[in-house]
């Protein structure tokens, strides 16, 4: 018969049971509790209500053909009137400013390399002036540099001086209209044809909106820009100098060119700056075929408030905006907010629209990159990193310790 087991014995087995199953739940249960892998924190993510900017509605003169731009924004905002190509008078001398300065660059703050006048460019002076176009003097053997010559054909619109940088750059007019017929290629200005170098020919036309493609080059070009914002200047030889532009420093007018014929009309290529928001903008205008340049010039004050009401000066986050919140299951707290600050340029009625995509953590450290936001206006993308606004501890080892099934 089989000896029953005494009671110490059956208590010292029921202890080494116990005991063995507690140290294989340390052995094994701990380190799996501990080493296991933790639940991630999602990000709540807020929705996002969309804005919209309000219309634009710009006042162009009822007389011409008309179109606006601003400096890094592309293309032209609106236009008003026929779009074809006509006569464009002086304006056709902001070309040859920047088809010579191609050819002969003026490095910083410098004159550039110097013009040595002779009886050829007489004799140009004698042309223009047969023709009733605007000049000034010049005579064998002056001597002037080429920020000088280019101030003297822009500021007083002196159409022998067109005619002289040209061939002075290039040779010759023809290799001259070829060197700017490429530069017209080169830079999509597609409907400007020239066919002189100062536009007294008919044949110098272009469209409204080739003009403002035109306007911004030439502020694109510290020479133009300086030259053109002169209301007076002092040239060698020459002596004082007025500019055909009227409007010069009223309204925050700094340019372009003037342009007046029998053909084209009063014509202006103008540039003025315009505070929308907290930024400076650049706008660019032209208006061909007014019957004055008084009239011309009277619709110009609207025409660039309506501009600037127009615009809108868009704040899409600030550094530090909270754009998604994270909860750990043991107790972190973090947000993701913009790492930067983000704004843009817009025109007119425009809807702004944000998605956010905000990776899962399991921990992370302040600054740490999380996501994106992405604003969409339009065509247009902006996004924006966002990043940690504090450092998120991982599970600690009492939570993984009490949450071994997690």
């Amino acid at each position: 018969m089989p000896t029953a087991e005494t009671p110490n014995f059956a208590v010292r087995r029921l202890f080494v049971t116990i005991l063995t199953v507690f140290i294989l739940i340390v052995a094994i249960g701990v380190p799996v509790a501990v080493l296991g892998p933790v639940p991630q924190a999602a990000a709540t993510v807020p929705a996002a209500q969309p804005t919209t900017t309000p219309a634009a509605k710009v006042v162009f003169p009822s007389f011409g053909h008309a179109a606006v731009g601003v400096v890094g924004m592309p293309g032209v905002l609106a236009t008003s009137g026929s779009q074809a190509p006509r006569p464009i008078a002086s304006i056709t001398k902001v070309v040859t400013a920047l088809v010579v300065l191609e050819k002969k660059p003026i490095e910083g703050k410098g004159d550039g390399p110097t013009l040595t006048f002779t009886e050829r460019d007489v004799a140009y002076l004698s042309d223009v002036m047969a023709q009733d176009g605007s000049s000034e003097p010049v005579q064998a053997g002056w001597k002037m540099p080429e920020r000088r010559a280019i101030e003297t054909m822009l500021i007083p619109s002196a159409n022998n001086y067109a005619e002289s940088l040209a061939v002075w750059a290039y040779g010759s007019v023809p290799t001259y209209l070829a060197a700017a017929r490429a530069f017209l290629k080169a830079h999509g200005l597609t409907h400007t044809t020239l066919v002189d170098t100062n536009g007294l020919n008919g044949g110098d036309r272009s469209t409204p909106g080739d003009l403002v493609a035109l306007g911004k080059l030439a502020l694109a070009s510290p020479v133009i820009a300086a030259a053109v914002k002169q209301s007076v200047a002092t040239e060698p030889n020459v002596g004082q100098i007025q500019n055909t532009n009227a409007l010069l420093g009223t309204l925050g007018v700094n340019g372009i060119k003037t342009g007046t014929t029998d053909q084209a009309g009063a014509c202006l290529l103008f540039s003025a700056q315009a505070s929308v928001g907290s930024r400076t903008v650049e706008i660019v205008g032209v208006i061909l075929g007014a019957p004055t340049h008084a009239q011309l010039d009277a619709t110009v004050p609207d025409l660039l408030t309506s501009v600037r009401k127009g615009l809108h000066d868009v704040t899409l986050a600030a550094r530090g905006q909270s754009l998604a919140i994270y909860h750990t299951k043991w107790g972190g707290v973090a947000k993701a907010v913009a790492k930067t600050d983000a704004d843009v340029l817009v025109w007119g009625r425009q809807t702004v629209l944000r998605t956010a995509s905000v990776a899962p953590i399991r921990g992370g450290r302040k600054g740490q990159a999380v996501g994106t936001a992405v604003y969409r206006i339009g065509s247009q993308s902006v996004p924006v990193t966002l990043v940690l606004d504090r450092s998120v501890l991982a599970a600690p080892f009492w939570w993984r310790l009490t949450h071994p099934l997690r």
